[in-house]
């Protein structure tokens, strides 16, 4: 039994794939808690067309949670509409329906974290080039859901492009524009840019490779770690397998001692997400 809670800050998990196994592997590697978050629609072979397409997903996503949860690993989940669906949905219907589309998604996620079903919600905009139309609409998306994380007082993970400081700039203030409180802004798959998120209020959650942890820890504390585990039998381990976050956090324990890693694994999710993160 750790010492410490251990937690991945964005895995998806699908049934399709190695499922429960891989919750099994990242239990037996030293993990004790998942930020559960929903996976892209059609990466589970659902087309959405409406809002209540979603609903699957977000159904499917409780239902892991509850499975991982029995199996001793307390998963809490974060549903959305992942922004690279604006792309699959302009392929069959306009790009303003779409949007529409997108934000209704997004509405039914909020439902789920109001009755206590979901920790948070997902957004963002495209991690690859597109229009100016493409990245004006998708911004009105973010926009919704940082609305949302305003109304509720709830976290949203944001899947963007690459950024650097201009970017993390531009991205916080839309978010205090909508009245989101920023602590509650999580950048997912975040490079170790701990002082300048920081200073910009958003909470990175870095990709838990040997040197962007290093390189987040020798900048402070203030930080989540993740593996972007996708589950996905054509991909497998990618982004980086289940074990690695109890695995890198075990042996950089050895190094660091144990208290940056209660901050990182425990106070910080609490503070995100309102959770309590219990051994």
């Amino acid at each position: 039994m750790n010492s410490i809670p251990i937690l991945d800050n964005h895995m998806h998990i699908d049934l399709r794939g190695r499922g429960m196994n891989a919750v099994k592997d990242f239990r037996n590697a030293g993990g004790t808690h998942i930020i559960l978050v929903s996976k892209p629609s059609w990466t589970l072979g659902i087309h959405i067309r409406q809002p209540p397409d979603y609903v699957k997903i977000f159904d499917e996503t409780i239902n892991i949670a509850h499975q991982a949860t029995e199996m001793g690993i307390k998963a809490f989940p974060v549903l959305g509409v992942h922004p690279a669906e604006i792309t699959q949905l302009t392929t069959r219907m306009e790009l303003d329906e779409a949007v529409e589309t997108m934000k209704g998604g997004l509405d039914i996620a909020s439902g789920y974290v109001k009755q206590g079903s979901a920790v948070g919600i997902k957004s963002g905009r495209p991690h690859y080039p597109v229009s100016e139309y493409i990245w004006d609409a998708s911004n009105e998306i973010m926009e919704h859901a940082f609305q949302i994380a305003a109304d509720l007082d709830c976290a949203v993970q944001l899947h963007t492009e690459s950024v650097g400081e201009e970017q993390l700039t531009d991205i916080a203030a839309r978010a205090k524009e909508c009245g989101t409180n920023l602590h509650r802004v999580v950048k997912h798959f975040s490079p170790p840019l701990i002082e300048i998120c920081n200073d910009k209020g958003i909470f990175p959650s870095v990709i838990a490779s040997k040197n962007s942890i290093e390189t987040a820890i020798a900048q402070g504390d203030r930080f989540m770690m993740e593996t972007d585990y996708i589950d996905d039998p054509e991909r497998p381990g990618a982004v980086l397998g289940p074990k690695t976050v109890p695995r890198r956090t075990l042996k950089l324990v050895e190094k660091h001692g144990e208290d940056i890693f209660w901050k990182i694994h425990k106070e910080n999710p609490e503070k995100v997400y309102d959770i309590q993160i219990e051994l």
